[in-house]
């Protein structure tokens, strides 16, 4: 399986609900390192999984909604925990549909098997969401 993987930053701001969160249920910011990573069985004709400028292109657009915002003031996630976790799913779901409009160009729709997102934390934390795309 070859595999291709860019990566950015996102700064946010958010709160939790719940003891098991101790100080973090109190306003926060966190920067994270978005890693986006996408895997096919064969490369195209040109020898690559996808272009990479398009992929970094992608994971900018679908961080950009995120950047600066506070969490907690999104209806979308309103009653929600934005866990590190949580975010890499959201963002793999977000991929994921423009992933299959051919946002990585017009061999990848159906030619990529899966993808992979990674929120660190810090050097030490992280956590990850992946799936299939076919």
């Amino acid at each position: 399986m070859y595999s291709l993987a860019v990566s950015s930053h996102m700064m946010i701001a958010h709160s939790f609900v719940g003891e098991i969160f101790g100080l973090a249920q109190q306003m926060h910011g966190a920067t994270y390192t978005v890693e986006m990573e996408v895997r096919r069985e064969q490369l195209d004709g040109a020898g690559l999984v996808c272009d990479i400028g398009l992929a970094r292109a992608l994971l900018e657009e679908i961080i950009g909604g995120f950047n600066y915002r506070n969490l907690d003031e999104l209806k979308e996630f309103r009653g929600r925990n934005t866990t590190t976790e949580f975010l890499a799913a959201e963002l793999f779901r977000r991929l994921k549909t423009r992933i299959a409009s051919g946002a990585l160009g017009p061999d990848t729709a159906g030619a990529l098997a899966s993808l992979r997102v990674s929120l660190r934390e810090s050097p030490v934390a992280w956590a990850a969401f992946e799936g299939k795309l076919a």
